[in-house]
C-alpha cells in the first residue's frame, strides 16, 4: 500500500524538543564549527497529483453538521472560485488557506506539473460503524474504496473520537497511503479529543510530555477538529507531492520526511517544537490562528518547507 505517516507529530515533537531547552546548551559551541548542509525534498521523478483534484470525504462516525463545516471550508479555501467567494459571507483575506496552498504549487511548477486544484466531490457518511468501531490500517484502506477510488482523485477518512484505529495514539495521528492499481491515494485522520489530544491535538490542548504551557484556544471552538485541520493539511500537502512514495521527500521511502512533516510543531515565526510560534489571535473569541478560509473561518495550519529557502515557511 505504500503508506506514509504522520508519526506521533514526529515523535511528539522530538518529545516537546527535550523540554525545550535541556538539549541546546551542548550544542552552541558546536553550530559554530559546523554548518549542516540545507535539508533538500529532492524529487524523484514519480507521479504528482496536478490538475484538477477531486477530494471525496468519507464521515465515519456521529460527526455534527458544525463539525463536518470547518473540514469543508477548510477544503473550499484552498482554491476559492469567484463562485465560492460570491456565495461566502465572508471573502478570504491574508494570511489566508490559500495562500498557504501557494506552496505546494511552487513544487508543482519545479516538477513541471500543473497547478493542483482542489475540488471538494462527494460526502459519505457511515454513522452506523459499519466496520465496527476498532479499525485496522487496512479496513481504513477499504473504506476508502467505497467513496472513490478513481485515478487521480484522494478520499478523506475522517473517524469519530469514539474510534480506535490500528497504530492511533501510539505511533500516528493519521496517515496517506494509496491504490496503485487504480492510482488513488487516500488519507486517514482520527478525531483525537478523548484519547490522545495531548499528541494529536497539541497546541490545543495540554502536552503529555515537556513544558506545561496553558494550550491554545481552537479558532473554531472544538480541539478535535481544529487538531484534525492541523493533521488534514499536513497529510494533504504531502499526499499531493509524495502520492505513490517516488514525489518530493527526504530520508527513505519507508520513512520519508515530506513538505510538512519536514517542519513538525511550527506555526508561526519563531516557532519550534513545544512552541507554536507567534500567531495572529481572534479577539472575539481568543482562538489562535494563522490562516483566514472562506465564510470567516480561522485556522492553525503546519509550516511547510519552502524549497526556495530551505526553510520552514510560516504565514505569520
Amino acid at each position: 500500500m505504500g503508506s506514509k505517516v504522520l508519526s506521533l507529530v514526529a515523535c511528539f515533537l522530538v518529545v516537546l524538543s527535550c523540554s525545550c531547552n535541556s538539549c541546546y546548551g551542548s550544542a552552541r559551541k558546536l553550530t559554530a564549527l559546523y554548518k549542516p548542509p540545507p535539508m533538500v525534498l529532492k524529487y524523484h521523478n514519480g507521479k504528482l497529483l496536478e490538475g484538477n483534484l477531486p477530494v471525496s470525504i468519507l464521515w465515519y462516525g456521529k460527526f455534527t453538521s458544525t463539525q463536518k463545516s470547518i473540514v469543508s471550508d477548510f477544503f473550499l479555501s484552498l482554491n476559492p472560485s469567484s463562485k465560492t467567494i460570491i456565495h461566502s459571507s465572508k471573502t478570504t483575506t491574508n494570511p489566508s488557506v490559500s495562500h498557504w496552498w501557494e506552496n505546494v504549487q511552487t513544487y508543482m511548477k519545479n516538477a513541471q506539473k500543473k497547478q493542483t486544484h482542489i475540488i471538494l466531490s462527494i460526502q459519505t457518511t457511515d454513522e452506523k460503524y459499519s466496520l465496527g468501531k476498532s479499525l485496522t490500517r487496512s479496513q481504513i484502506s477499504e473504506l476508502s474504496q467505497r467513496v472513490n477510488s478513481k485515478p487521480g482523485t484522494i478520499t478523506l477518512v475522517l473517524t469519530d473520537k469514539d474510534v480506535t484505529v490500528e497504530g492511533f495514539c501510539m505511533s500516528s495521528c493519521g496517515f496517506h497511503g494509496s491504490n496503485n492499481m487504480k492510482n488513488s491515494a487516500f488519507i486517514w485522520v482520527g478525531n483525537s479529543v478523548t484519547q490522545c489530544a495531548g499528541q494529536c491535538a497539541w497546541p490545543f490542548h495540554q502536552p503529555i510530555y515537556g513544558p506545561q504551557d496553558k494550550p491554545l484556544v481552537a479558532p473554531n471552538g472544538d480541539v478535535g477538529v481544529d487538531g484534525m485541520i492541523i493533521n488534514i493539511a499536513s497529510l494533504l500537502s504531502g499526499t499531493v507531492t509524495n502520492p505513490f512514495g517516488n514525489g518530493y521527500f527526504q530520508g527513505t521511502a519507508n520513512a520519508p520526511l515530506e513538505v510538512s512533516s519536514s517542519c513538525p510543531g511550527i506555526y508561526g515565526k519563531g516557532g519550534y517544537p513545544g512552541y507554536a510560534g507567534n500567531l495572529l489571535k481572534d479577539t472575539a473569541t481568543g482562538g489562535s490562528y494563522n490562516a483566514h478560509g472562506i465564510n470567516g473561518r480561522k485556522y492553525l495550519l503546519p509550516a511547510l518547507f519552502n524549497p526556495a529557502t530551505s526553510e520552514c515557511s510560516t504565514l505569520v
